[in-house]
């Protein structure tokens, strides 16, 4: 099996790093960077990285495999879109990637390997210009879907030093809703000064920024950032390191394929919420989830219940990930109430 150890440099083109965020979770941006960094952007032949599934389980945050968990991580990395904009004010969309796969190899080890969308190769192999690079270790440290892009948009002008971009420009290029942090000092806390305190810890640059351009009452219309190098951040985090290859068993892992007979419990959905709620907090939500017309599964009804659960909560990370939530239960609950109202609402209609 290759090692995924040997290099970390990202090779990003500038109009795949200005497109705007589609939705990607902190886990499917981290897997993105590491993808990037594994390929040779002038091999095409490259195009395809494979590394153990204990890998993928620590770079998509699983505390535990099982088989539909992986199903549904990887069902959501090969719907990832990108919308490329024409001269004529069109544009063309297509997937990031093609073709994922969970196999053992000869000596019994199960692996995952990922391969490129056709149509995205241009967007990532044998480009001559326009585009930045970056150490992949500045991207593991980062604890949020926000800080990575924020990284990535302000590295990209890193040897400029100045980069203005106006508020909607960057709420888009980060992926956030128009209804997320409407008032500007929640903005302002929870995503500018929130990234910058963290890439100033743990990457290689940093920045302040300043009002730019002002529209009625003095309301910022722009931002203008100045990228500075930075050498106070903390130890180099490799991704040797960061997968703790150190602590892990030399023992062939073991992958749940999940009977249905025996697996239909609570743990067994708790295990597609991380495990971050109690027994008697899973059991309530898979409560209302039972009274919903959930889309057929081809494993049956239980893994329906399980992929729309995971589905769910990996909506709710994101959201978590660019908010204060204080009762996180309470507010994954009234989540999933919320859309069984929309269901029954649609088919009242």
């Amino acid at each position: 099996m290759s090692d995924i150890f040997e290099t970390a440099i990202v090779e990003k083109r500038n109009v795949l790093n200005e497109l705007r965020a589609n939705n990607l979770t902190l886990q499917e941006l981290r897997f993105f960077s590491i993808y990037l960094s594994k390929i040779n952007p002038y091999d095409q032949k490259t195009r395809v990285v494979k590394f153990k599934l204990s890998y993928f389980q620590k770079i998509m945050d699983f505390k535990r495999l099982n088989i539909v968990q992986i199903k549904a991580a990887v069902d959501s990395l090969l719907t990832k879109l990108v919308h490329i904009p024409n001269e004529r004010g069109g544009f063309s969309t297509f997937q990031l990637f093609k073709e994922c796969t969970i196999d053992k190899d000869s000596s019994g080890e199960w692996y995952v390997s990922i391969d490129a969308h056709d149509k995205a190769l241009p967007l990532m192999f044998d480009f001559k210009d326009r585009y930045f690079k970056y150490e992949l270790w500045n991207a593991l440290r980062l604890r949020s879907a926000n800080q990575i892009r924020m990284y990535e948009i302000l590295k990209q002008y890193e040897y400029i030093g100045k980069r203005e971009l106006s508020v909607s420009d960057l709420r888009e290029l980060l992926g956030i809703a128009p209804t997320e942090y409407p008032r500007w000092d929640r903005f302002r806390d929870r995503v500018l000064d929130s990234c910058q305190q963290a890439l100033k810890e743990t990457t290689d640059i940093c920045f302040t920024y300043e009002r730019g351009k002002t529209g009625a009452g003095g309301k910022w219309l722009t931002i203008v950032f100045h990228i500075y190098k930075n050498t106070d951040y903390v130890d180099q985090l490799t991704l040797f390191e960061f997968i703790g290859e150190g602590g892990e068993s030399n023992e062939p892992q073991q992958l749940e394929l999940c009977d249905t007979q025996t697996d239909e419990s609570t743990a067994f959905f708790s295990s597609a919420c991380n495990d971050e709620f109690t027994a008697a907090q899973i059991e309530s939500i898979i409560a209302v989830i039972n009274t919903m017309e959930l889309p057929a599964h081809d494993m049956g009804a239980l893994f329906a219940k399980y992929h729309y659960l995971l589905e769910q909560y990996t909506r709710f990370k994101a959201i978590a990930e660019r908010s204060t939530i204080n009762n996180r239960y309470s507010y994954f609950y009234t989540m999933i109430q919320s859309e069984r109202d929309k269901q029954r609402g649609a088919a009242a209609e």
